[in-house]
């Protein structure tokens, strides 16, 4: 029992030891551009600007209706 424990243990140090880390990715040629003349300026548009209210008309017969909408006749 205690071998088997002995050899577990060694193969987690020996596999610990074994590992070479991966470096980290260069970030600095990751960043966004500081200059003002290379980057868009912002400004403020409104979502709504061509929004205009369609409401309800009124109830209608749904016969008529279906008949206006038809191609065929």
């Amino acid at each position: 029992m205690k071998s088997l424990i002995f050899a577990g243990a060694s193969a987690l140090a020996l596999g610990a030891c074994a590992y070479t880390p991966t470096p980290l990715p260069v970030t600095f040629a990751q960043t966004a551009p500081i200059n003002p003349a290379v980057a868009s300026p912002m400004s403020y548009s409104d979502p709504l600007a061509g929004y205009t209210y369609r409401g309800p008309t009124g109830p209608r017969d749904w016969r008529e209706v279906n008949e206006e909408q038809t191609e065929g006749k």
